[in-house]
């Protein structure tokens, strides 16, 4: 038997931002994350409109395309990174097409904690959210004392 650390509901009821300038990549990703029981989903696909979309609903985790017209997700990537105080800890999920060894070394270099090929597994891309927002719940829980 394993010990939960995180309540499901509390990883559930955290805030999402997904960002892709494909109406129908934000629909499945809605659809995925509302079958898995998350609430909270916010998403764009202008992403000139993803900065201030960042910083208003301070989100807990970043579903971020890398290429869109316009502005990045690199773009992105640096901006939210100068947004973010040094000590915090809001993950970034890349899903992108461009599977090149550069743009998932230049995306994790720029702040992505993870990092998922399009097309991408629904339940693959639902577990990797999950443990990502489990580590910001903990890192909060020890920032807290």
């Amino acid at each position: 038997m394993t010990m939960q650390l995180v309540a499901p509901a509390e990883i559930t009821s955290c805030r999402i931002l997904a960002i892709d300038d494909e109406e129908a990549n934000v629909l499945l990703l809605r659809s995925v994350l509302e079958r898995e029981g998350y609430t909270d989903i916010h998403c764009l696909t202008d992403p000139k409109k993803a900065m201030r979309a960042y910083i208003e609903l301070q989100p807990d985790i970043v579903l971020l395309d890398l290429m869109m017209p316009e502005i990045d997700g690199f773009e992105l990537l640096e901006a939210f990174s100068r947004h973010d105080r040094a000590e915090e800890f809001r993950p970034i999920l890349v899903l992108t097409a461009d599977t090149t060894l550069q743009a998932r070394r230049r995306a994790l270099s720029l702040g992505a904690k993870d990092f998922v090929a399009k097309p991408f597994d629904v339940i693959e891309v639902g577990l990797r959210i999950a443990n990502l927002l489990e580590t910001r719940i903990l890192y909060r829980h020890l920032r807290a004392g």
